[in-house]
């Protein structure tokens, strides 16, 4: 089921019947049915009403709201998965440190694995890209899986993250540019792209691990602090090069954006209207791409693989598997 995206100003989704439709200034823009979607994403002063809502939340649907740079302002959910012990082992597990270290050191092996697999792929239609910069990661990933703790671990995967945008940059068009990786404020056009994809991104794995009966906001890599889905973010680190940075860089290198699609405002970039619209087809594009699963080895899109991923890690925490098996792309 798709994540129903609303873009336009002013806009508001309404419930129909069995349907939800959005309407601005009474003019028709879309019609669905409610079964059909399973999120909604609100962007900038687009709105809701609240029998919209709440058929949203019956049929089991959450809705988030993001502003036109890309952050999350809020979200909403149906009731919480009702297995208490399953939660209390969660946090139980959180306690460990070995536990954390084990998972940790599985999702950053699985993120620098991909990073490396990412700009290979760059590589071959890019062969600027230096070669050594695929060896570095390869090294990484072997560190990450000896790391011997989580300060190690941390260091080792901000060390990786640097080699790899050094491939991602060369991989870019001569019209663009992309200087270090800032996030609020974005200081330039791609970082304005990568923070608004990692922003969907981080909302996909947040429900996947709610579908999974976890807690998001308990992790095991990413330090606990308030108010931040620690879980999340720690399942989304191996998804985050082949999903958020491919369609990015399949948005620019196809000139399906230019750079003339942005507003500056102060110090910080967004997209238009007709560009964020582009964005949102690109990205759900993505998550609906299938793809082998390298565990259960069936085909499957990469959302459902979130939720794959979700259950191994829900394996894991309750002992059925002796460790958590990240997701690596081919």
């Amino acid at each position: 089921m798709p994540t129903l995206y609303i873009t336009t100003p002013g806009a508001r989704l309404e419930k129909d019947y069995q349907r939800l439709i959005v309407v601005k200034d009474d003019a028709l823009l879309i019609r669905i049915p409610i079964f059909r979607v399973d999120h909604v994403v609100l962007v900038g002063s687009a709105g809701i009403t609240t029998p919209a809502m709440i058929a949203l939340l019956k049929n089991g649907a959450g809705l988030a709201v993001i502003d036109h740079n890309g952050k999350l302002i809020g979200r909403l959910n149906p009731p919480e998965h009702k297995n208490i012990h399953l939660r209390q082992t969660q946090y139980q597990r959180g306690q460990d440190p070995d536990f954390c270290l084990s998972v940790a050191r599985a999702c950053v092996y699985g993120k620098i694995r991909n990073a490396a697999a990412m700009a290979a792929r760059m590589r071959r239609k890019h062969p600027q890209i230096d070669a050594i910069i695929l060896e570095k990661l390869r090294l990484a990933g072997k560190e990450a899986r000896k790391a011997e703790s989580l300060e190690s671990l941390r260091g080792i995967e901000g060390k990786s993250a640097r080699i790899y945008f050094l491939a991602f940059r060369q991989a870019l068009q001569d019209n663009w540019t992309f200087g270090a990786r800032t996030r609020r404020p974005p200081k330039d056009e791609i970082n304005a792209l990568l923070g608004l994809a990692y922003t969907l991104l981080h909302e996909n794995l947040v429900t996947a691990l709610e579908i999974a009966g976890l807690d998001p906001y308990e992790g095991f890599f990413h330090a606990d602090k308030y108010g931040r889905p620690a879980l999340a973010l720690d399942l989304m680190e191996e998804f985050r090069h082949i999903i958020a940075d491919s369609v990015v860089l399949g948005l620019v290198n196809k000139r399906i954006l230019k750079p003339q699609d942005f507003i500056k405002e102060k110090d910080c970039y967004r997209l238009n209207k007709p560009a964020l619209e582009k964005f949102f087809k690109a990205y759900q594009h993505r998550l609906h791409t299938q793809v082998i699963h390298p565990v259960v080895q069936k085909k499957l899109s990469y959302q459902k693989c979130f939720e794959v991923q979700a259950r191994l890690l829900r394996k894991t925490i309750e002992g059925t598997e002796p460790c958590y098996q990240p997701f690596l792309t081919r």
